[in-house]
């Protein structure tokens, strides 16, 4: 018998037994389950099993902390349920059936930028690894650059650019190909879709502003105008999502005989017509709307409040799935102004909240189940990815979570009250700083000593109150 055995069956019961797991799979630290009847699960009596380490429910996903053991207990769990491997995109597609429209909505927005976004991290670093060479004048008493020092260093400095560039004003490309990869239609036609929207013939987005002249396809009797979309989100969302419903519904009423010639054909053309036409003009327009009401909300003589309630509210839409959508305005905002002041703030906000759990870490010393859980969640907050410190620690506490939400509104606005802009997105957390823009760095280095002082002590202070000792007390601690 495996010393998984007896737990398993134990979380089998309390979660309502097999008939109630609709799908089941597991990440790095936990188990995902997707029940047929939430309410089903016994939350306490499931946190009280001796392997278990906490739970949430995120996404339609009833969560099962279990730690670097999940993997052996994932086999011993299946095999006495009776349930069968499912892979994560089984698990998410069936999580659907229990969020209401907004989640679906955001879920699906998510499911879009969720695979791009290494290659974000990676161009916001190259950009942040630009900024050190070509930007800090660190020799010479202060007044040369390792890019004016050297040849290798101009050379690298110039290279980088390539990747950068690829990345982010080819951006519409990766979007239409996640698009298609998402709605299981032909990815290579996502692929071509988007290379149309930031074709080297067509004028480039960032010179539409400065042309004296828009060139265009004359047709005789009307005209198009060759402007491309390079870095634009919206067109590219739009257009992703007419080409995969245009082959969806083509596939439906062509003859599979010859399915493979015409739902290409007929799925592309249109859709690369459409695009140009109609949706990329508005989907322009609506994305210069969104990151104009947004930047002028950052800079204006109220921006400190904008800043004080999104660094104040940021960590309850990541428990909500909603801050998937802050992507999109983060890379519409970069296309339009050469940098974004809204991914500091969320920046710090992951800083926050991990220095919340460093202070339940110091706090809570001589728990060591439950240090299995928060000095890693701390170490991923610090890195940019706040849900195991959410929902393994500071949510199920409350009192950290409201410290972490506080320190972070003030380290916003002292960000956006200074100016700080970033290049681009980049790695969330500490090493967010590579991705500022070289005049805001020490103003940013000032916001992040904020987002880790304050929840710190603010968590102490607050464990000592009336707030804290109830939640000990219902934690059974």
């Amino acid at each position: 018998m495996s010393k998984y055995t007896a737990p398993s069956k134990e979380l089998l019961e309390k979660v309502g037994g097999s008939d109630n797991i609709s799908v089941v799979t597991h990440c790095a630290t936990r188990m995902r389950f997707v029940l047929n009847d939430p309410e089903k699960a016994d939350v306490k009596a499931i946190e009280d099993i001796d392997i278990v380490k906490g739970t949430f429910t995120q996404a339609g996903q009833f969560q099962v902390i279990i730690g670097n053991e999940v993997a052996s207990f994932y086999n011993e769990f299946t095999k006495i349920a009776g349930v069968g491997d499912t892979s994560k995109e089984d698990v998410k597609e069936a999580a659907k059936q229990n969020m209401n429209f907004i989640q679906r909505l955001m879920a699906h927005l998510a499911d879009i930028f969720t695979p791009i976004i290494p290659a974000l991290v990676v161009g916001g670093l190259i950009l942040g690894f630009r900024n050190v060479i070509g930007e800090i004048e660190m020799l010479e008493n202060g007044t040369m650059t390792l890019a004016a020092s050297s040849q290798f260093w101009s050379g690298l400095y110039d290279f980088l650019w390539l990747i950068a560039e690829a990345i982010f004003h080819f951006l519409p490309v990766a979007i239409t190909w996640s698009i298609s990869r998402k709605m299981g239609t032909t990815q290579v036609l996502g692929i071509i879709l988007g290379l149309t929207l930031v074709s080297p013939q067509l004028l480039n987005a960032y010179g539409v502003a400065e042309a004296t002249e828009i060139p265009v396809w004359d047709f005789g009797f009307f005209q198009i105008e060759m402007i491309g979309y390079q870095a634009q989100v919206i067109p590219a969302i739009l257009a992703g999502f007419v080409l995969a419903y245009l082959e969806i519904w083509l596939r439906k009423i062509i003859p599979q005989v010859v399915s493979m010639i015409f739902v290409p054909f007929f799925a592309l053309l249109p859709a690369v017509i459409i695009a140009h036409v109609v949706l990329g003009p508005i989907g322009w327009t609506i994305g210069s709307w969104i990151s104009t009401v947004v930047y002028d909300g950052l800079t204006s003589a109220f921006g400190w409040l904008f800043a004080a309630v999104f660094g104040f509210a940021y960590a309850p839409l990541v428990i909500t799935g909603l801050h998937h959508m802050t992507n999109a305005i983060d890379l519409q905002l970069m296309s339009e102004f050469n940098g974004t002041n809204l991914w500091p703030m969320i920046a710090l906000s992951n800083i926050a909240q991990g220095s919340a759990v460093v202070a339940m870490i110091y706090l809570n010393r001589k728990d060591k189940k439950e240090q299995q859980v928060s000095i890693p969640a701390a170490i991923s907050c610090y890195l940019g990815v706040t849900e195991p410190a959410l929902f393994g620690i500071n949510l199920r506490y409350l009192f950290p979570f409201i410290a972490g939400m506080t320190g972070s509104a003030v380290a916003a606005v002292i960000s956006v009250g200074s100016g700080v802009m970033a290049n681009s997105i980049g790695v969330g957390g500490i090493p967010g700083i590579l991705s500022i823009q070289l005049p805001h760095m020490l103003m940013f280095a000032v916001a992040m000593v904020a987002a880790m002082v304050i929840p710190f002590i603010l968590t102490i202070v607050l464990s000592r109150t009336k707030m804290g000792v109830d939640a000990y007390k219902r934690l059974g601690k």
